[in-house]
């Protein structure tokens, strides 16, 4: 796995990564999907796994730096393992919970074709992942424009130190539920 050629291959669509990486602000934490794992099994470990690097990465925000990001890489232990429908009802989940203090998350599934901000090519990632970033508030709400009010709450957002787990509990079944509840993106 090519990790060091893909973020190089990146650098160009995320103005920032160089920077976070050239001053070890990118991490990387591997999770591997043991082939037979029940779905809602590791959705709540990949959920987890980037609560962990969201508190994480806004610590770093507040101290010292919104370079910090940490990436969540999905191996599956079998090879028909849906990557992008396995991250997806965390992702959505997360996206919501951190977005209004100011932290974003992304979703790439290895070897999908993604387009960035201007619409142009992203290399397709050779492995799957979710990054976990402090957000760019006058960039990143151009991300989210099919949920207009995770939108607005991005560009407002303020991390005054909350925890976001007041209002639903931190259990997975729990969120899983509260993020079902969530307006649906609209259609493009």
């Amino acid at each position: 796995m090519d990790v060091l050629g893909y973020v190089e291959a990146m650098y160009e669509h995320c103005p920032f990564l160089e920077v976070s990486t050239a001053r070890g602000m990118t991490g990387w934490t591997v999770y591997e999907v043991t082939a037979g794992a029940h779905r809602y099994a590791v959705e709540a470990e990949l959920f987890h796994a980037a609560v962990q690097a969201a508190e994480s990465v806004r610590r770093s925000a507040r101290r010292h730096s919104a370079l910090a990001c940490e990436n969540i890489v999905v191996l599956a232990g079998v090879s028909d393992v849906d990557h992008r429908n396995l991250m997806a009802w965390p992702h959505w989940a997360l996206k919501h919970l951190y977005g209004p203090v100011g932290i974003m998350f992304g979703k790439f599934a290895r070897g999908v074709q993604e387009r960035d901000r201007s619409g142009g090519n992203i290399p397709p990632a050779p492995f799957s992942f979710l990054p976990v970033r402090a957000s760019v508030r006058r960039l990143d709400p151009d991300f989210l424009k099919t949920t207009p009010e995770l939108s607005t709450a991005l560009a407002a957002a303020d991390d005054d130190g909350r925890d976001v787990f007041e209002k639903i509990p931190c259990d997975w079944k729990s969120v899983r539920q509260w993020a079902s509840s969530l307006p649906a993106p609209q259609k493009r």
